[in-house]
């Protein structure tokens, strides 16, 4: 077969039109040491700290440590299968994670990736995990109250939207309860959710969604899993990565909810790296920038002015301490970053308060600012009654006659702890708790058995659901009490028919 000369020009010509000189240049490096989640890799001279780099075996990693002849990497996901001489190559970006809508209702790990089962997540958005907190001109005060459904938290610790409110005691107090809880009274509140399980044991997590699924909170609730059995680096960026996942929702004007389950067991896998990367340690072997890890997390969480939207991201992080000593390393810091804590303490709880809440302890640094009108007006005297309570709880062991007034005190306080005891998973809707606590403060409880004091507060319920739906809706609509002579009338009504129980 013969070509003629024209043919074979022209064909030359057509190449050379489509040549590009464009030379794609990777810079590439090799491994030179792995295990324990991270790597040290020689020749990748231009990486950047906070870079994503990418392992032969499709693995990632994150450059943590720019040493002058090495680069310190903390490896995303499994490690076995990566070995020395591997070649790493830079990617250009930094470490995002799929975020939006389709995220909704479902069980992820720290990547984004689904772990529940359910098929793949077709999200057409990504965020950096690590992004810069809103600065001060772009937030506004905390005013909005996000009601957690718990009274002794409502009451005396209220919480506003764009609030860091931390969740501190031992373990086994009830912390995560609290904060599943909570996560259950933001139905038909408009309030997105996100559950950052750190550490938590995979049964213990299971139980939580389906606890979730059992409420219909999983139909507005994301839940982040990083299980003990994962290596650190996804223990370290999984309140990162759930952080990123609500700053979307947050930027588009609504309001979200995150629980960080807990960021003790972040900051230990966070020194492990650091020790394994080998740098200095300092106080109980933390690295010095401990602090700054959490703080860096935790002031993400604001309420955006409304020029952007006006959009809110509540954390609650959850620290648990040994034997109560809230004075140890790691609470006192994210106690300083946090805007107050609910201490929950261990003998509060074995006694039978549940929720466990140390009134003297717990503080919000918001306050009366998260509270409704109706709220702050009945709830005013709730801290002192405590307090005084308390203090004259430990006196009364040791007096046998105690003078009336003594006696009134020490009867208003058992019927407020009482009143403040709550089931799991039952919030309490707030025009509710503004109705008991009225009953309480306004003295219609004192004549109550404290026994009967939990069938009271059910059939006081019952009473107005039935037959004075009004006042409650006033409560809830305008956030203010209704007619203080109609509300008083219809509590003393019910309170002189209620009949205790013999004994």
């Amino acid at each position: 077969m013969s070509i003629k000369a024209e043919e074979i020009s022209s064909l030359i010509k057509q190449q050379l039109e489509h040549y590009d000189d464009k030379l794609d240049i990777n810079e590439v490096g090799v491994v030179t040491y792995v295990g324990d989640g991270i790597a040290r890799v020689h020749g990748l001279n231009n990486a950047l700290a906070g870079e994503l780099l990418k392992f032969d075996n499709g693995s990632y990693g994150i450059a943590q440590n720019l040493d002058s002849n090495d680069v310190g990497i903390i490896i995303l996901g499994q490690f076995d299968n990566i070995r020395e001489g591997d070649r790493v190559q830079r990617t250009g970006r930094i470490m995002s994670v799929p975020v939006g809508n389709s995220l909704i209702g479902r069980v992820v790990n720290p990547l984004g990736q689904p772990v529940d089962g359910l098929g793949e997540i077709k999200a057409d958005k990504t965020r950096p995990i690590e992004a810069k907190a809103p600065g001060v001109m772009d937030r506004q005060s905390v005013k909005q109250p996000l009601q957690t459904g718990i009274k002794a938290i409502d009451a005396l610790v209220p919480i506003g939207r764009g609030q860091r409110e931390l969740i501190i005691g031992d373990r086994k107090t009830g912390k995560t309860s609290l904060a599943i809880d909570t996560i259950l009274n933001q139905k038909g509140q408009g309030v997105i959710c996100i559950y950052v399980a750190i550490g938590q044991k995979e049964s213990t997590v299971r139980t939580q969604v389906e606890t979730l699924k059992r409420f219909g909170a999983m139909d507005y609730t994301i839940v982040v899993e990083a299980g003990p059995s994962e290596p650190a680096p996804m223990l370290y960026i999984a309140p990162y990565a759930g952080t990123a996942m609500g700053e979307e929702f947050m930027y588009n004007g609504k309001d979200v909810l995150i629980v960080f389950d807990d960021l003790s067991k972040q900051a230990v896998a966070y020194r492990e790296l650091s020790l394994l990367l080998r740098r200095p340690p300092g106080r109980e072997a933390y690295p010095g920038d401990v602090f700054y890890l959490h703080s860096r997390l935790l002031e993400r969480s604001a309420k955006l002015s409304d020029k952007l939207g006006g959009g809110s991201l509540t954390a609650l992080p959850i620290i648990q301490t040994e034997a109560g000593d809230i004075s140890a390393y790691i609470p006192t810091n994210v106690i300083s970053i946090t805007d107050g804590q609910i201490f929950l303490q261990s003998d509060l709880f074995f006694a039978g308060t549940r929720p466990a809440i140390d009134a003297g302890n717990s503080v919000s640094r918001v306050g009366g600012n998260a509270q409704i009108k109706a709220m702050k007006k009945v709830a005013g005297t709730l801290r002192t009654d405590l307090a005084a309570y308390r203090e004259l709880e430990s006196f009364a062991q040791f007096g046998s006659d105690l003078d009336q007034a003594t006696q009134a005190k020490l009867n208003r306080g058992q019927r407020t702890v009482e009143v403040l005891k709550q089931p799991l998973h039952d919030p309490i809707p707030v025009e509710k708790q503004v109705l008991i606590l009225y009953a309480l403060t306004h003295g219609y409880l004192d004549s109550v058995p404290v026994e009967d004091i939990s069938r009271f507060e059910s059939e006081l319920f019952d009473n107005f659901d039935s037959s004075h739906a009004d006042l409650l809706k006033t409560i809830r609509e305008t956030g203010k009490l209704p007619d203080d002579k109609k509300l008083s009338a219809v509590v003393e009504e019910f309170s002189e028919s209620f009949t205790p129980s013999e004994k």
